[in-house]
């Protein structure tokens, strides 16, 4: 195996990249009207390039020019295992261009490099390649009727599908949905954010080049309420899947309502809890792995363990431990393999955690670490991971989602008590538990009303189980064979014989 990539060399590789970011419709890049925004680096401020800045005429074409490809193309005609073949050779495309889509990810949303190679790129190849496995795995249904009847249950591609995804995981959400809805046979209209429109782009020329016809997958870049809202209520959009904030996720239903009642699916926001007891059968990883789980990706997770919840018994000391990696963590370039925490998204991202971090203290919240921006100098856009406890319930600091490397210790008193705690919340994403009773870890993983539950662990799983919310954290599922079922129709067939 090759020695990992330097600094040096990544900063050299960096040099040679130069991005194009015109929208992918058809099979072809366009220009659109002309109008552009400037993708903006988090590590360094520098322009990475001008993006092609869709509204509802750009939406239009790529809507028509999937619905052409549905209505009369080959991709929804095609044996599913073919379709499938397609999928994998996208993952093996992904895999040769590695490293150009790992730079790209890290230097448009600041991810450090490490994570956005080993981590982002192994998962969004992983994703293509497991549903293009699948593609062919599915069966159909022939329920046992009266002796004088045939019935079928066929499975069907629901049509064209609208997806918007967020910047924090571009390549990873985003083959979350195409994957899926590609296996199904269904084709795809997708508006990345603009904070990261440069590594969907790449996606979509590597998935003409893999075999998908032109029309099958389309990119139209642009503002959330200009383009976002135009593939919302187009009639010609059957399926929408979104991920993002529940404020956002609001708007997706009402543009259902609005238009042609669309299935909506959404996976939205977190405010998740880590309940740790005095029985967890590691207080040390615990505490690791809850410092891991608030930090990694710079805290802008969806999922991020951003309430601990310890009891009190043993708050200070996980507490201790806590504040101990916090200060230990590395904050810098994110293309420097040494860097522990790269750059959060944006100025305007930095100002809105940071308006937490001073609500926080202002309501009495105990500042244990971090707190500030650092490394102003080098023109990116850092923070300290912080760390606050004496935390009220019912202070925004535990209530509201800050998307950002900030976490809130809680002290209980008993496990019922951590329950209420943890269940405090509208969210109802993600949720993790340390105890070594077998008993209390099925009780309390029950009572918890989130879509996943981590026992002794955080962020754990792979494809095969379904990920998404409850509450207000959204509906469906991705990942799994369920995603599946979001970009299908039923459909009865009864036969009088």
């Amino acid at each position: 195996m090759p020695p990992a990539p330097t600094h040096d060399t990544w900063l050299r590789r960096a040099k040679d990249l130069t991005p194009n970011g015109a929208h992918f419709i058809d099979g072809a890049g366009e220009a659109g009207g002309g109008a552009t925004f400037a993708a903006v680096s988090p590590r360094d401020g520098r322009i990475l390039a001008d993006v092609a800045d869709g509204g509802e005429a750009e939406v239009n074409t790529a809507v028509a020019a999937a619905r052409s490809a549905f209505d009369h193309g080959p991709w929804p005609r095609l044996a599913p295992a073919e379709r499938g073949r397609v999928l994998i050779r996208i993952a093996d495309l992904l895999e040769e261009h590695r490293v150009e889509l790992a730079l790209t990810v890290s230097l448009e949303m600041g991810k450090t490099i490490t994570d956005a190679h080993d981590i982002e790129l192994r998962a969004v190849i992983n994703t293509f390649r497991w549903y293009g496995q699948l593609a062919d795995k599915l069966a159909d249904e022939s329920p046992h009727t009266a002796s004088d009847a045939l019935a079928l249950v066929t499975r069907e591609p629901a049509g064209v599908v609208g997806a918007i995804v967020p910047w924090n995981f571009p390549l990873t959400i985003a083959g979350w949905k195409v994957a899926p809805a590609l296996a199904a046979g269904c084709t795809v209209v997708l508006k990345p954010s603009e904070n990261s429109p440069l590594s969907a782009l790449l996606l979509a020329r590597i998935g003409l080049e893999a075999g998908l016809p032109p029309g099958v997958l389309n990119i139209v870049n642009g503002e959330g309420p200009v383009a976002g809202r135009a593939l919302g209520l187009h009639p010609d959009v059957d399926v929408l899947a979104f991920t993002g904030s529940t404020a956002v996720g609001r708007h997706f239903l009402r543009y259902a309502a609005d238009s042609n009642l669309k299935r909506v699916w959404l996976e939205l926001g977190g405010k998740s809890p880590n309940i740790v007891l005095p029985d967890a059968p590691d207080l040390e990883r615990a505490a690791a792995t809850a410092a891991w789980g608030i930090f990694f990706n710079q805290g802008e997770m969806c999922t991020a363990p951003s309430r601990l919840l310890v009891h009190s018994s043993i708050a200070e000391q996980v507490t201790e431990a806590v504040v101990a990696r916090a200060r230990a963590l590395r904050v810098g370039d994110p293309l420097d393999p040494a860097t522990d925490m790269g750059a959060l998204v944006s100025e305007r991202h930095l100002d809105r955690v940071l308006g937490h971090v001073r609500d926080g203290v202002d309501s009495g919240a105990r500042l244990r670490a971090g707190g500030g921006r650092t490394l102003p100098d080098t023109g990116g856009v850092h923070l300290e991971p912080t760390v606050f406890d004496r935390v009220a319930p019912d202070s925004r600091l535990a209530r509201e989602e800050i998307f950002g490397p900030v976490l809130s210790v809680l002290t209980f008193d008993d496990v019922d008590e951590a329950i209420a705690l943890a269940n405090a919340t509208e969210y109802g994403l993600a949720a993790g538990l340390w105890t070594s009773d077998l008993s209390t870890a099925h009780r309390v993983s029950r009572a918890l009303k989130a879509g996943t539950v981590w026992v002794n662990c955080y962020e754990e799983g792979d494809l095969t189980v379904p990920f998404g919310g409850m509450k207000q954290s959204g509906n469906g599922r991705d990942k799994s064979a369920h995603a599946l079922e979001k970009y299908m129709e039923l459909k009865t067939t009864w036969i009088q014989l």
